[in-house]
């Protein structure tokens, strides 16, 4: 597969196989990952792996929790509650893998943008390998919370800034249509 076609076939997976992803594979998605380009080569990004399948329902059953308690009657968000009030339904789609992408504070000129596209080069890469990957925004909440920081270990200045699970495709999504970029000025 070309980067082209790494690009254009990559599609957020929700549903996944029950195969564990192996520890070299995961690996090398970290490697892509710390390629990504970063501001003055600050490269402030760290990782945490969560395979614990327990520790994963937990996280969700916690997610969902907070999520909930802060979606109040936000109109936009009310397409949501349904789901997460569902005991059944698991944030992370049963993936079996969350990579966390995260930051220490006061590391880089630019930490949040580094690992957003290290999370890229970690999705293409996972395209590349055969994986699916989805960014799973809902678990922010709570992994920074001190709550969720003290249920992974992570030190109080540690911001989680990509909760990214990655599996084997159960399923591969129908390719949507995107817009055409708008370009707003070419001088």
């Amino acid at each position: 597969m070309n980067t082209k076609e790494a690009i254009m076939t990559r599609r957020s997976i929700r549903n996944y196989t029950e195969r564990v992803v192996e520890k070299e594979v995961i690996e090398q998605l970290l490697e892509a990952a710390v390629y990504a380009p970063t501001a003055t080569f600050d490269q402030p990004w760290l990782f945490g792996v969560i395979q614990d399948k327990g520790l994963l329902k937990r996280i969700s059953d916690e997610c969902k929790a907070s999520f909930l308690r802060q979606l109040g009657n936000s109109e936009g968000m009310q397409q949501y509650r349904e789901r997460l009030e569902n005991p059944e339904f698991n944030i992370f789609y049963n993936a079996g893998t969350l990579i966390l992408i995260c930051y220490s504070a006061g590391m880089g000129a630019a930490p949040e943008i580094d690992c957003c596209l290290a999370a890229e080069n970690l999705m293409l890469m996972a395209r590349e390998l055969g994986l699916g990957t989805c960014w799973i925004g809902f678990a922010n909440i709570w992994l920074n919370t001190q709550e969720g920081k003290k249920a992974l270990g992570l030190p109080e200045e540690v911001k989680v800034v990509a909760p990214i699970i990655v599996g084997y495709p159960a399923e591969e999504p129908p390719v949507r249509e995107r817009n055409k970029p708008v370009v707003l000025f070419w001088k």
